[in-house]
């Protein structure tokens, strides 16, 4: 009888796996790889920006910023990138659902640290988030969006599992 309960005891409880969830997080070095291609991209065409790669939580891995970047384009792009990583899309779709004038979630555009404008992409890899990326500083949010892009394509052979 002792020995039955002893191995009840041991064995895994079926509760304990409801109550924990296991999630994956981008490395610094993948971020670092992601935030240097998209500054690359973007040099590439003439623009001095500033990128941040977080993880799926907003928080800043990498954050790096060209010579000429201007001072505010290190906060919209850790701003972007973490929009991204709490609404688990592209800031320039949110910004479009937010932006319409009878949307119910227009409050959000004046939280703080909320960056509604293209140049900040979640980072996924499998189908879960894993980390995103905010670029700002290039002409307009679209082009922004281009040089998050260049990120995630270099990143994204390094996230396949």
């Amino acid at each position: 009888m002792a020995s039955l309960a002893v191995a009840v005891a041991l064995q895994p409880s079926a509760h304990a796996d409801e109550a924990l969830w296991t999630q994956k997080v981008i490395t610094p070095e993948a971020a670092l790889k992601a935030a240097q291609a998209a500054k690359a991209e973007c040099a590439k065409r003439g623009w001095q920006i500033s990128v941040a790669v977080t993880d799926p939580s907003g928080l800043p891995l990498v954050v790096l910023r060209d010579r000429l970047a201007g001072w505010h384009t290190l906060a919209a792009a850790e701003g972007k990138a973490r929009t991204a990583a709490s609404w688990r899309g592209a800031t320039s779709a949110v910004a479009a659902r937010v932006n319409k004038p009878d949307s119910a979630e227009q409050a959000i555009k004046n939280l703080p640290g909320v960056v509604m404008i293209g140049g900040g992409l979640p980072i996924d890899a499998s189908g879960q988030m894993v980390g995103a990326i905010g670029v700002s500083g290039a002409p307009g949010g679209e082009n922004d969006d281009i040089c998050a892009k260049a990120g995630l394509s270099a990143i994204e052979a390094d996230l396949a599992f």
